[in-house]
């Protein structure tokens, strides 16, 4: 895409120049005689003659502007009508009314017309458009500056273990599984898995956050990261168009390349405007011939108007904000997938958040494990076999079940667990030993027609603190239960209070019981909490506020249990944290993983679609106001023609407003989140 870019950038300065340099010298053959005076006495008269500017002219139309015209016969074929039509139109028409006069002048004459001929009109218009395609070409090249940068942050070389022996390879000649070196303030030259040593990462070149991260063996490394302390090792996981930085790059430019809901309404409107304009132009024409019955002024009116109308301002309006905003929204860590999903990010009335990982840190911890009387099993060995279950279990709450409980088992091996069984949103089961186990939710056990009451008040206790309860029940009879706690994340309250601020509607979902996920939900500032849902039922709470009419809603999660919300949501949002499945379905993604980055990219939306609305408006100020001026409204009145080069001009004026409104988006910078106020 950039080296296409350089190409194009490249050709158009050459045709500029070019039809710069033919274009000055027609003007001042086809101005000199006007002029006069000494200082033009040295000009031959060969050089003032219409034959040579016609000859200066033409290569300045069919060589230096031939895509005008190539696209023209293009839109011709398809039975349609663009941009191109216009200018191809309005310059074509100008050369061959200069040509006739060129060839037979007598027959003006005699007809009491005047013999002039337009060649520097149709040049200096070529020469403007063109003027204004480089700088509309140089614009999109700084709104891809994002796309570059991060690009370039990838170092060049790698210091990679080959026989044991470090030594510097090319980062292209890395291979999943090759163990690499970086040492501290060096950058990290592709994803991974750290092996060795610890440090310290900032992420921010693809977070935007400055923080950096503690980093251990077992833990993930992100290539472009900046190692700021120690020494370490890891493992290549993935190279080339798999790393984080190259999908990010590839989600950047698929955004930047697609079409928002306005883009398609702006080009339907293109798609009239064009025989709209050509039917004035010509309506123009008939109109002053019959008036003055001078075909040439009437011919002039004619190409003003043509070239006056060309939506290239239009064209330009949508797609250039679209640009500058995704590339600046991957400048602060917000990935939009898509132009759609910018756009509508702005209209989100209702923001679904999920608790566990998007609220909360994601990283549950036993802090209660309470018996209850009536058990018979000893400690060590109940806990034993909870691990040995949990084990079986992805599930967060199970990881942090197990971490608690296999190191206090004093059990080098788990036993063995037959018959296991994972119930979304509920807890597992499975035989150890001919022991029957289940852990899970007290309401799960209620299902199950198990007796909860001794277990009532210790639930009441540890919800009181925001804690979930796992019950452990060994052969119908409850034994235990873990009092299991999930703090919300730092930024979490705040980012709530800047969303609150921005008119939005909060919902916090979650699986837990409602007493516990309204503390949570307390602490963050949410009001409206829907609880003990099941992960296969989010979707379901998603389409029901969707048919309740509080659309577009926003759904805010990481988890594989998301997805399916994450896709019903008119806009899904994920954390860059959370899983791959999770991403895929979704809109938007946070590469930090931060609350924080869903009001930014709100605002950003918000920025963006206001800045597409303000060109738009000037895009069709311009033409509403210029057309009929070009087309004689005021020349009655005033004697007022307006020339088709300064039509030219403005035409190119206009474009360039535009995409000096959309490169106003560059200065973009989230604001600063309020201080939190729990509820």
């Amino acid at each position: 895409m950039e080296r296409e870019l350089a190409r194009e950038l490249s050709r158009l300065r050459r045709r500029l120049l070019v039809a710069a340099l033919l274009t000055a010298l027609v003007l001042l053959s086809s101005l000199s005689p006007m002029l006069g005076g000494p200082q033009l006495s040295f000009l031959p008269l060969w050089f003032i003659s219409p034959w040579t500017q016609l000859l200066l002219t033409t290569p300045v139309l069919f060589w230096c502007g031939r895509d005008f015209y190539s696209g023209a016969v293009s839109a011709f074929r398809q039975h349609s009508a663009d941009m191109n039509t216009l200018v191809a139109a309005g310059t074509g028409i100008a050369w061959l009314m200069s040509l006739f006069t060129t060839c037979f002048p007598q027959v003006l004459i005699a007809e009491g017309l005047p013999a002039e001929v337009y060649y520097e009109t149709a040049a200096v218009i070529v020469t403007l458009v063109l003027l204004g395609r480089l700088l509309e070409a140089r614009a999109r090249g700084q709104t891809s500056a994002a796309i570059r940068h991060l690009l370039q942050l990838q170092p060049p070389t790698a210091r990679v273990l080959r026989d044991g022996q470090p030594i510097e390879i090319p980062v292209s000649l890395l291979v999943v599984g090759d163990l690499v070196q970086v040492r501290p303030g060096e950058k990290i030259p592709v994803d991974g898995q750290l092996i060795e040593g610890s440090s310290w990462v900032e992420e921010s070149m693809l977070t935007g956050e400055a923080t950096a991260v503690a980093k251990a063996p077992g833990d993930q490394v992100i290539g472009v990261s900046l190692n700021r302390s120690g020494s370490f090792s890891f493992r290549v996981s993935r190279v080339g168009a798999d790393t984080v930085l190259a999908q990010i790059v590839a989600l950047v430019r698929q955004a930047q390349s697609s079409r928002t809901r306005v883009q398609r309404l702006a080009d339907q409107v293109v798609g009239w405007f064009v025989p709209a304009v050509i039917a004035i132009a010509i309506a123009s024409f008939v109109v002053w011939f019959l008036i003055s019955g001078n075909p040439v002024l009437a011919t002039l009116f004619l190409v003003s108007v043509l070239v006056i109308a060309c939506p290239c301002a239009l064209g330009l309006a949508t797609p250039t904000s679209i640009m500058v905003a995704s590339g600046k929204g991957a400048e602060n860590g917000l990935i939009f997938r898509s132009a759609e999903a910018l756009e509508t990010a702005g209209k989100l009335r209702t923001i679904v958040i999920d608790k566990t990982g998007t609220l909360t840190r994601g990283q549950p911890q036993v802090t209660d494990f309470e018996r209850l009387s009536g058990g018979v099993l000893k400690a060590d060995t109940l806990l034993a076999l909870v691990a040995a279950l949990e084990s079986r279990s992805e599930h967060p709450l199970a990881e942090a079940i197990v971490a608690y409980a296999r190191p206090r088992s004093q059990q080098s091996e788990l036993p063995a667990v037959e018959g296991f069984q994972a119930v979304a949103g509920c807890g597992v089961r499975g035989a150890i030993a001919g022991r029957e186990l289940l852990i899970g939710t007290p309401r799960w056990l209620r299902q199950l027609g198990i007796d909860t009451a001794a277990l009532q008040p210790l639930v009441e206790v540890l919800e009181a603190v925001a804690c979930s309860v796992a019950a452990v029940v060994v052969d119908g009879r409850i034994e235990a239960c873990f009092g299991i706690s999930d703090p919300l994340k730092p930024s979490s309250a705040a980012a709530v209070a800047a969303l609150r601020r921005q008119g939005l509607q909060l919902v916090m979902l979650s699986g837990d019981a409602r007493r516990t996920a309204e503390l949570v939900a307390g602490q963050a500032g949410i009001e409206r909490v829907i609880a003990e849902v099941r992960p296969a039922d989010k979707a379901a709470v998603i389409r029901l506020l969707q048919a309740q009419g509080e659309g577009p809603v926003a759904m805010v999660g990481d988890g594989i249990n998301d997805a399916p919300a994450l896709a019903q949501a008119d806009v899904g949002i994920a954390m860059g944290t959370g899983t791959d499945v999770a991403i895929a379905a979704s809109d938007i993604t946070l590469i930090s993983g931060n609350l924080a980055g869903v009001p930014a990219a709100i605002e950003l939306s918000r920025q963006a679609m206001a800045n597409i609305r303000q060109n738009l408006f000037f895009a069709f100020a311009y033409n509403v106001a210029g057309i009929p001026i070009a087309a004689g409204l005021l020349f009655p009145l005033t004697g007022w023609l307006l020339s088709p080069m300064i039509a030219g001009a403005a035409m190119a004026f206009s474009s360039l407003s535009v995409v000096g409104n959309a490169l106003r988006l560059r200065r973009f910078r989230p604001s600063p989140l309020p201080l939190a106020v729990s509820r």
